[in-house]
């Protein structure tokens, strides 16, 4: 469990505090036209019954959702090299390879992964959630496996063959007890300026005796990685708007604004942990729009300014207690 902790990429399995465990890869083309995302993982439920594997599959551009859950025994993961594998399907760093056959999905293909951005880290703060990662019994951890990727391959989706050479991809993994009761989520890569990426998480934080609104906020641009996380003392601002969210985020040397745009209709309702029960709780969107303005402190200055296509929005829970009113 140690060498989890300091690589928190790896399959950490069932622990006192850990009740689900899972890698989200999305996956968009060249144009920024087709987005997908696929979420292997675990839950461990209240019974033996409740307790399984699963492949969640997105479809952005049809707003399509399905839920494949699969035997405990179907689930499998390696950590030299890092791979998660369910039934047919294959998990890594390095690629994909899918074999989904059912009555409401039929998708086969392989993508391989290269130039892969990481989340800029360090031995004692391991992963984008840094020193958090040695605390036991938090309700949920996250972690940023790779900010920005390029993609080779294709996929025959339902009879249609999707290609995603030199598209572009990102990779996430949360596990922990529960869902927040609150998160805000937004992701894109897909941004006019080559290798510019975004990855911006919010929650309501329960914490031993109390709680805190936490975030953890990476933005890559011009070969900069820049940080705006509860962790380093930046302070935030979120302000909701018709469905989407502007927010404030300032760190002792730069400011970045961020503004999401998206349509309602475009949300699909995704399951999540809670209370001992994968159910439909998360709202996610795959092809929304993020504004980005990023500021030096000192001289006021705009640095960047761009807006991300095929972005990731997801709001989740008491959207409430993480604004500010």
């Amino acid at each position: 469990m140690i060498k989890q902790m300091f690589k928190p990429n790896l399959y950490h399995g069932k622990t006192l505090w850990n009740r689900f465990e899972g890698w989200y890869f999305k996956i968009v083309n060249k144009e920024a036209t087709e987005s997908f995302a696929f979420i292997p993982g675990v839950f461990w439920g209240n019974s033996k019954e409740e307790s399984h594997s699963f492949l969640q599959v997105l479809e952005g551009n049809s707003v399509k959702y399905n839920y494949h859950r699969f035997l405990w025994d179907n689930f499998n993961a390696t950590h030299s090299p890092f791979s998660v594998e369910i039934n047919d399907n294959t998990f890594s760093l390095e690629g994909i390879n899918l074999s989904i056959v059912t009555s409401q999905q039929n998708m086969r293909g392989s993508l391989n992964f290269s130039n892969l951005l990481n989340w800029q880290d360090k031995i004692y703060s391991p992963g984008s959630m840094g020193p958090f990662n040695f605390i036991p019994f938090m309700q949920c951890y996250s972690q940023v496996c790779v900010m920005d990727m390029d993609i080779s391959g294709q996929l025959t989706i339902n009879g249609t063959v999707h290609n995603f050479n030199n598209g572009k991809g990102y990779i996430e993994k949360n596990w922990g007890n529960s869902f927040p009761i609150s998160w805000i989520w937004i992701q894109s890569n897909n941004f006019s300026h080559p290798k510019t990426s975004l990855s911006c998480s919010i929650g309501h934080i329960p914490f031993w005796f109390t709680d805190f609104r936490g975030f953890l906020v990476g933005f890559y641009a011009s070969g900069v990685f820049y940080q705006f996380t509860t962790m380093n003392g930046s302070t935030i601002k979120i302000e909701e708007k018709n469905n989407n969210v502007k927010i404030n985020l300032i760190n002792k040397t730069h400011t970045l604004k961020i503004q999401t745009e998206s349509d309602s209709d475009s949300f699909i309702l995704c399951k999540g942990p809670r209370n001992g029960k994968m159910i439909p709780l998360v709202n996610e969107c795959l092809t929304g729009k993020v504004h980005v303005q990023l500021f030096e402190n000192r001289s006021n200055k705009i640095i960047l300014e761009d807006i991300g296509f095929a972005t990731g929005i997801e709001y989740g829970g008491e959207l409430m207690k993480i604004l500010d009113i």
